[in-house]
């Protein structure tokens, strides 16, 4: 077995790649953990967007209420992993001039032609994995409206 004796020079840099690890390895998992939350944040974004559509595509059949309609959607965001608990939603039916009015914006008396349009947010603060201040504040929306027939 043999040992070889570093030279001076290479003595002077052995605590080098420890402290390039100390710079670098913090600004890594910083980018890594924003990867990560940009990423839960449009996974989010298209679980809302598929319950809007699947709830106003529900709406405009006729067959469905509108609290019916919100149980659905809630009922489906809870099976992909959100708490339901704090959605917001909104169902807006706009009558179409040459229907007779609707009252209430209730799904079930729309008439054909009638907008139906679906409305779900919810706080990105409330479904993030990583507590942070950068996407703590916005709230994921979709929207979805599609003509009763």
């Amino acid at each position: 077995m043999t040992f070889r004796i570093l030279s001076p020079r290479y003595r002077k840099r052995r605590g080098a790649a420890i402290v390039e690890a100390a710079l670098v390895l913090p600004i890594f998992f910083v980018v890594v953990l924003g990867i990560i939350e940009f990423g839960r944040a449009f996974m989010i974004s298209q679980v809302l967007q598929n319950a809007a559509r699947e709830g106003c595509r529900k709406a405009v059949t006729g067959s469905y209420t509108s609290a019916q309609v919100v149980t659905d959607m809630k009922s489906q965001l809870t099976a992909a992993g959100v708490n339901a608990a704090n959605l917001t939603t909104s169902i807006i039916v706009t009558v179409d001039p040459s229907n007779p009015a609707v009252a209430n914006n209730e799904v079930a008396n729309a008439t054909t032609k009638d907008l139906v349009a679906v409305t779900i947010s919810i706080p990105f603060s409330k479904v993030q994995l990583i507590p942070a201040k950068y996407l703590g504040a916005k709230t994921l929306t979709a929207k979805s409206s599609m003509r009763h027939e």
